[in-house]
């Protein structure tokens, strides 16, 4: 089975290297540049797990995770790691509220993120 990630970024070069690390290990990534497009490119496809930006234009990482929880099926349930640059206007327990399953502070550690992405994705989990 395939393993893909959605990467929720409003900057492209975190898009990309996001991309070209996960690439080498056999994921496909797909992005999106805003809570928005992530709703929508997650009504088409199916993910293992989602790595959602914090602060971005249109709908934020927040709000945008609160609505995946909202979902009644499988993909209401998925893992999302927060990632943001800016921690000091949150804490983990906004993250928690809102719904996401880990936290990482940019900038990030990519050995740190492939461990988490992996610990998430299982043969059987993608939805």
């Amino acid at each position: 089975m395939e393993k893909r990630i959605l990467v929720v970024d409003d900057s492209s070069v975190m898009q990309n290297l996001v991309k070209k690390i996960f690439a080498q290990l056999d994921y496909e990534v797909v992005s999106a540049k805003n809570g928005n497009e992530a709703l929508e490119k997650l009504k088409k496809q199916d993910f293992n797990v989602i790595l959602m930006d914090i602060n971005m234009p249109v709908m934020d990482g927040m709000e945008c995770t609160k609505q995946i929880r909202k979902l009644k099926n499988k993909k209401g349930q998925l893992p999302i790691i927060a990632i943001t640059g800016n921690s000091k206007n949150y804490a983990w327990d906004d993250f928690k509220k809102a719904g996401m399953s880990k936290y990482l502070q940019k900038p990030l550690n990519f050995d740190e993120l492939v461990e988490i992405v992996n610990s998430y994705v299982k043969d059987d989990n993608k939805v």
